[in-house]
Formats: C-alpha cells, structure tokens, sequence
C-alpha cells in the first residue's frame, strides 16, 4: 500500500512543479507518444517473461495494494501451531502427526490456523517435510540441505516477477530516448515550416524522453523493489518452518524447536520469548 502512496506522491509532486513553472498538462498529452511508451514496453514485458511469468508479474503486482500477511501475530501462530504438532511427537511418538499431515485442513491442530492452511507453500513443504521425517530414512543434515535446495528454488520463482518489472524499468529511458528520435525525425521534415508546428513538433518528442524516464524511475522501479520487500517477510516465514524442522529433526524439546524458530525471524517480526511462551501455554496448545 505504501508503494502506491509513494507513487501517488511522486505524480502528484511533479505535476504541481510543472503547473507552478506554468506548464500546460494538456502538452503532456501526446497520443503517439503514450503508444510508442506503453507498447514497447508491453512488449518487452511479454517479450521477457512468457505467458507463465506475465501472469505471475501481475499477480505480485497486485499483491502491493494488499496488507501484508506476514505479520507478528501470524509469526506467533505459525510458532504456537509448530510447538502444538512437536508437542504431538512428543506425547504419542512420530505416527501421532500422521493424521494431522495427511489432510491439514482436517487436522485438528492445523485448522485452528486458517491462515496457515491457506498458505499453500508454507503448509506443503510442512507436511512434505515432516512425512520425510516419518520414513526415518533421512538424517538430520541430510534433511536441512533437502529443505534449502526447496526454499531456494521457490526463492528463485518468487524473484521472477521482481526480474520482469525491473527489466522494463531498465528499458523505459532508452525507449524514451527512441520516442524522442523518432519525434525529431518527424520534425526535421517540417523546417522551413512555420514555428509553432515546429515547436510542437518539438515538445511531442521531448515528452517522450520524459515519459520514458518517468515510467522507470517513478512507476516501474518502485513497484520492483515493493514486489522484492513483499519477498523477504515470505522467507522469514518459510526459514523459521525450516529451523523448526531441522531442530526437531535432531530430537529437540518442542520448546526448543520454536525457540530455534524464533531467533530466524527478522527483529521487526519476531515475537519476544515471553510473548511464544504465553502463546504456547494457552489452554488449547497443552
């Protein structure tokens, strides 16, 4: 939400400047321009991610408007729900979370999180990784390298559409600049004509070096870096699952496991020690 803010703010800024300086808006309005600006980059766009990675883009641009859900009270569920599962092995031995990784949204601890089930990568590569843990067949080590291996191919797709975006906004000045050629071309074909046409001429091509200049710097490149900073409190998320894990793997108390969690997490997310330990101690996570 705060990309589209700073983005309103930064039009709004520029547009007051240029009528304050007596600038007329409708001399910004070039029709050519705009076509020869928002089709090339479209089409470096398309050119540059495919139909898979154009839908992906859009998606995650999207995702800028929407409230971020990785927040610290959804950090603390995931941690209460990761020591409530533990505290499962630990009662009732490994064969007691069968039922609940099987079919997570019917497990009686994991429904209680419905921003957890909701959360598709999150709750498979959970489950995947606890019924790997079940087989008995993978030690410790071998386990945490299987889960990095994962989150960094999902690291690498959730980039993608940060790559896409920042493409175009790297293009944008450069197209402007062909806009402007192509804007000078034309008005060498009117000398000898009268001023005012040629001075329109003029203003149409220089309005193209500023659209393409605008739309990199004051569109697309903050919407790349919203869509990235989008990416990091996803992989705080995932990372704390996976130390969890890891810990738990080694045959850990579930206190330490979520305490493992927990110093993963980003100061600005991370809940404090006494806030897990409330959070775990409530009625329903005995």
């Amino acid at each position: 939400m705060f990309a589209i803010i700073g983005i309103v703010l930064a039009v709004a800024c520029i547009v007051v400047g240029f009528t304050m300086h007596g600038g007329q808006l409708g001399v910004l309005i070039q029709v050519s321009e705009f076509i020869i600006i928002g089709g090339a980059g479209i089409g470096i766009f398309l050119a540059g991610s495919g139909k898979d990675g154009a839908i992906a883009t859009v998606k995650a641009a999207i995702g800028v408007m929407k409230p971020d859900p990785y927040t610290k009270p959804a950090f603390i569920d995931l941690l209460r729900m990761l020591y409530q599962l533990f505290n499962v092995a630990r009662k009732e031995g490994l064969l007691g979370l069968e039922k609940h990784i099987e079919t997570p949204s019917e497990s009686e601890i994991m429904k209680k999180f419905p921003g957890f089930i909701a959360n598709h990568h999150a709750s498979d590569f959970l489950c995947d990784t606890l019924k790997v843990v079940l087989t008995g067949a993978v030690g410790p080590h071998d386990l945490s390298e299987m889960m990095e291996l994962d989150l960094e191919i999902a690291h690498q797709e959730a980039h993608k559409p940060v790559e896409a975006v920042q493409t175009v906004a790297d293009a944008m000045p450069a197209v402007g600049i062909v806009a402007a050629v192509l804007g000078v071309i034309i008005t060498m074909g009117k000398i000898g004509g009268e001023a005012a046409a040629i001075g329109h001429s003029v203003a149409a091509a220089l309005v193209g070096t500023f659209l393409g200049v605008f739309m990199a710097y004051c569109l697309f490149a903050p919407i790349a870096k919203a869509i990235e900073a989008k990416i990091f409190p996803e992989s705080q998320y995932m990372n704390a699952i996976r130390f969890a894990l890891f810990s738990f793997a080694r045959g850990e108390s579930p206190i330490t496991c979520v305490e493992f969690a927990r110093r993963n997490i980003a100061p600005a997310y991370r809940p404090s020690f006494s806030e897990v330990e409330k959070a775990v101690k409530e009625k329903d996570a005995a």
